[in-house]
């Protein structure tokens, strides 16, 4: 028996304004269980959601609320999601919430799944916004790839032979690091970097990014690092404010991080911005920087047509990977919970000395730590389209006080404007900012160097 809980009437008030979207929708009492099984699908497909079900439409002409009498007149509806959902749907959290007049709703709690789901008649969904859409072919063999379903790093490439494989200098050296004593093709073979097809087995994807002489000309999608430098803190940019063209690294994986690592601490080791006589120089932690940018590659999603993007703003620092979030895997719960989209290129580059990568999980976490004592705010993640984006700001933990006067302690005859000490903290912030130079100007800690001057050239000096 599930749970029944009361809903006060401030509490239905509060659901009932609830819009429909990609984790809420609304179904009446009525539904077919069939039918609702489709929604339930495409959430269990998508990011999660919840279904209440007794609640009508909003542009229906009657009552909203309309819930069930009895707990077991819903008992049709629960039997087909949770019995006839293909394969089953795992975690789901089911209760009643009864209102004071109208009955009880059923309200069901779906959780992201990292599995492909199908209905009892062999449909696939997939909840878009606030709709469900009914995926076929390709699109559901995507949507395998991107939940880490169906890896892959294990789907065969049949322009690229073994003897390429064999014959490359960089599997060579790898076999040698490693000091395997398997033969070359036996590795391979047992390393699962052989996919059959046809008969015959193959290189497939991780094979090829791992040890093919260039994987970016073999493989069907592009799998480069493409590297910006932009003089500006926008995210809306123009072309004359890149340093220099975007930088594209390619080769084997291993090249690809260690190449991108370099890139980026060139970059970032030249990063500052000039505001009046004042030029201020970025710092991350470089342990931080290797982290993100070495997950980015590892963990992307490479059945997506697209590089991985980083750039290197003044004031922070972006990198887009290619693909959601893989199975069970959500912004929410990423420093506790481990699953990895290319579990064979984690492991094969994980068997060299001093890898690139530390163990599942392990990188997220040293990155927010080296971040806090180099007293950084933690990386900031964010899901887009296709992409999973990390942002490193140069924002401090400290109050942006702290942050002003360690500039005067730091720089004794140096002045600051509104604009210098956002820059310095972090905060973007113009009002948070003026109320602390104002804190500070009437604790006599700092005073204006032309009281006389226009708003907008204001700037500060020690007191």
């Amino acid at each position: 028996m599930y749970q029944i809980l009361d809903i006060t009437e401030k509490e239905l008030e509060i659901l009932l304004e609830t819009v429909e979207d990609h984790f809420n929708d609304f179904k009446s009492k009525d539904i077919a269980p069939n039918k609702l099984q489709e929604t339930f699908v495409a959430f269990a497909n998508a990011d999660g959601g919840n279904i209440y079900v007794g609640i009508e439409d909003a542009r229906a002409d009657r009552e909203r609320i309309s819930g069930f009498s009895e707990p077991e007149d819903a008992n049709a509806i629960i039997a087909t999601l949770l019995e006839n959902t293909h394969p089953v749907v795992e975690n789901v959290e089911i209760d009643y919430l009864k209102t004071a007049k109208n009955g009880l709703i059923l309200h069901i709690d779906i959780p992201k799944s990292p599995k492909v789901h199908y209905t009892a008649s062999g449909d696939c969904f997939l909840r878009t916004n606030a709709q469900k859409v009914k995926i076929k072919g390709e699109r559901i063999t995507q949507l395998s790839y991107s939940k880490g379903a169906e890896p892959y790093e294990k789907r065969a490439v049949d322009v690229v032979e073994t003897q390429d494989i064999l014959d490359s200098e960089h599997y060579s050296d790898y076999l040698a690091r490693i000091k395997t004593t398997q033969a070359p093709e036996v590795f391979l073979r047992k390393n699962r970097l052989l996919t059959k097809k046809d008969g015959t087995l193959i290189p497939n994807v991780g094979c090829v990014l791992l040890f093919d002489e260039e994987p970016q000309g073999s493989l069907d999608t592009r799998c480069a690092v493409k590297v910006y430098r932009l003089r500006t803190t926008e995210a809306e940019y123009k072309r004359e404010q890149l340093q220099e063209d975007p930088v594209t690294i390619d080769g084997h994986l291993e090249s690809v991080i260690v190449k991108t690592i370099t890139k980026v601490k060139e970059y970032v080791d030249g990063a500052s911005f000039k505001d009046g006589d004042s030029l201020v120089k970025l710092s991350y932690p470089a342990e931080a920087l290797k982290e993100i940018l070495v997950n980015a590659v590892i963990h992307r999603d490479y059945s997506l047509n697209d590089d991985v993007h980083v750039k290197v703003y003044d004031n922070r620092i972006e990198v887009l990977s290619p693909g959601r979030l893989p199975g069970y895997m959500t912004i929410e719960n990423l420093y506790e919970e481990r699953f990895s989209r290319n579990p064979n290129l984690v492991r094969l580059l994980h068997r060299l000395p001093n890898p690139v990568n530390h163990d599942i999980g392990e990188g997220l976490d040293t990155a927010k730590n080296e971040l806090k004592k180099a007293g950084l705010v933690a990386p900031e993640f964010e899901e887009k389209g296709n992409n999973f984006i990390v942002t490193i700001k140069h924002q401090t933990i400290a109050s942006i006080e702290d942050v002003i006067m360690k500039y005067f302690d730091d720089n004794p005859n140096g002045h600051l404007t509104n604009k210098l000490a956002r820059q310095l903290s972090g905060e973007d912030d113009m009002q948070k900012v003026k109320k602390s130079l104002q804190k500070l100007r009437t604790d006599g800690k700092i005073k204006p160097l032309d009281p006389n001057a226009h708003a907008f050239r204001f700037k500060y000096i020690k007191a």
